[in-house]
């Protein structure tokens, strides 16, 4: 693979630690949620790190298979992402469902634009054949 663009990201301490990127754009406390034997409070956690990027990077994935096709995805669109986590056998796996809100398309062509941008987004390649991603697609 051609790397395009590598982040670099520095946390200590773990789920109660500190995480801050290379170039002091990111920088941020995290904490264990409460549901997981923490002390939750103001910080944010990895499950929720990796809901944003995912949301993020899977509209860019629309935008581009959006535009392989002559099709302008909507300004409004919006995916609400929700990821679990848990034990499996073994060790702890994830649990994501993405929601994906495509205002003024119809049904027919907003779901084939998100399978098709499954298939090309890097999260989605990621966790494909290892994590569940259930797609939820309304218009």
């Amino acid at each position: 693979m051609d790397v395009l663009y590598k982040a670099s990201v520095t946390t200590t301490g773990g789920r109660d630690g500190h995480a801050r990127s290379s170039d002091g754009l990111l920088e941020l406390a995290l904490a264990t949620p409460k549901e997981l034997g923490g002390g939750g409070g103001d910080a944010t956690n990895p499950e929720q790190l990796f809901a944003a990027g995912y949301s993020a990077c899977f509209i860019g994935a629309l935008k581009f298979v959006g535009g392989q096709e002559g099709m302008e995805i909507p300004a409004d669109t919006s995916i609400r992402a929700e990821v679990g986590i848990g034990q499996i056998p073994g060790g702890f796996g994830l649990d994501i469902d993405l929601h994906i809100h495509l205002p003024g398309l119809d049904q027919g062509a907003a779901d084939s634009l998100t399978e098709k941008a499954h298939q090309v987004c890097p999260y989605s390649n990621a966790t494909r054949g290892n994590v569940e991603v259930r797609l939820h697609v309304s218009v």
